[in-house]
Parts: structure tokens; C-alpha cells; sequence
């Protein structure tokens, strides 16, 4: 089978070409209200203890002590909340991409747990360090729990094990979000987050080759 001229990937070749799904910012309707918390308030809140953590990582001289290790799982740590993140933003929500955020979820924390450990080994973790290590965990969760509430009947076919083929394809969203919102975020994500764990993870790999040398 030919995957450039499937069903799917025609799909997504196309996934523009729909209306831009609406968010009615006075509304009160209970859908319209969880979905500007989910895309107004949970993804930007995401920002503050991502850079907060990583200015207490800046502050205990994580190049000198857990170095690449501890920076290699913030990376994936990111990659974990990143890829269910992306699904949410562009493609349609159905079981196959619920199940992938629960799969994340479950992975994410348990990448959290293996990083404190190390951290905590080898260099200061202080209390305030570690609450922004909670709103780091529960944020991801918190976001799935919205998702979910929005889309209740996906989350009862997953339940029931789907309704068909279409329910475990990756397909791009019947209203996609508008291009100026994801912009955006693209850029607060590149910002608050890409960026300054780039440069921590460039200062840890100069500081290693420092000391090889």
C-alpha cells in the first residue's frame, strides 16, 4: 500500500483546508469555558515552572554535579509532555490519541521520579525547587483531565475498546485550531522552553569536556 496516497495521509495533506474551530471568548457554555482554560490557562502555566526550574538548575550548578544525565531527562521529560501536547493541538482526539496521552502520562512520571532521584544524590535540591516539581507533574494531568472532559464520548469508545478503524488513525482535527494561536505557542514553547534547556544542556556538555580534559 502506497502510505503517501492514504486515506490518512491525504487527510493531513489537507488538514487546513476546514473551518477554524471557534472559541467564543465571552461565553459561558461549559465547552467553550474548558477549552480556553486548556488553551489559555493550562498551556502558558506550563511556562512559569518550566523557567523557574530551570533558573534553580542555573543556582545549584547543575553543570558541575548531575551534568548530562540530569539534562538528557529534562529533555525527555519534554519530549514526553511535548508529542501529547502536539497530538492534543493538531490532531482529531479519539482513543488512539487518549491513549497516547494516558501512555505519556504514566511514562512522564515515572521519568520524574527517576530524575529527583538522581538529583537529590548529587547536588542541593531545595523545598522550593521541589514544588515547582509538582505543578511540572500534575500540569500534563491536568491538561489530559480537560481533554477528556471535552471529549467524553472519545474516551467512552476507548473504554469500550473503539467503535472502528477511524478510532486508531492518526487524523488531523475536523476544525483545526487557527494558525495564529499555534504560532504562538510555537513561539512561547521555543522561548520558555526549548531555548534555555538548550542552554543548559550546552553548559553541562562544555563542563564535561572540561573535565575529560
Amino acid at each position: 500500500m502506497d502510505l503517501l496516497r492514504s486515506p490518512v495521509a491525504r487527510a493531513w495533506r489537507h488538514w487546513r483546508r476546514p473551518r477554524d474551530l471557534t472559541v467564543r471568548r465571552r461565553s459561558v457554555d461549559v465547552e467553550d469555558t474548558n477549552r480556553r482554560f486548556v488553551m489559555y490557562g493550562v498551556l502558558p502555566l506550563w511556562f512559569v515552572p518550566a523557567v523557574a526550574d530551570w533558573v534553580m538548575h542555573r543556582r545549584t550548578w547543575i553543570e558541575e554535579t548531575t551534568g548530562v544525565r540530569e539534562s538528557a531527562l529534562h529533555a525527555l521529560m519534554m519530549t514526553e509532555a511535548g508529542v501529547p501536547v502536539a497530538l492534543g493541538l493538531l490532531a482529531k482526539v479519539n482513543p488512539l490519541v487518549l491513549s497516547v496521552m494516558g501512555g505519556a502520562a504514566v511514562v512522564h512520571g515515572g521519568t520524574a521520579l527517576w530524575d529527583v532521584s538522581l538529583a537529590t544524590e548529587e547536588r542541593e535540591v531545595r523545598p522550593i525547587e521541589q514544588h515547582i516539581h509538582s505543578f511540572l507533574e500534575v500540569l500534563p494531568l491536568t491538561a489530559m483531565a480537560f481533554t477528556c472532559c471535552l471529549h467524553a464520548d472519545q474516551v467512552r469508545s476507548l473504554l469500550r475498546g473503539g467503535r472502528g478503524a477511524e478510532d486508531w488513525k492518526l487524523l488531523p482535527k475536523d476544525n483545526p485550531l487557527s494558525a495564529r494561536y499555534l504560532a504562538g505557542l510555537g513561539m512561547a514553547i521555543g522561548a520558555c522552553v526549548a531555548l534555555p534547556y538548550a542552554e543548559e544542556m550546552t553548559r553541562c556538555v562544555r563542563a564535561a569536556r572540561r573535565r575529560h580534559r
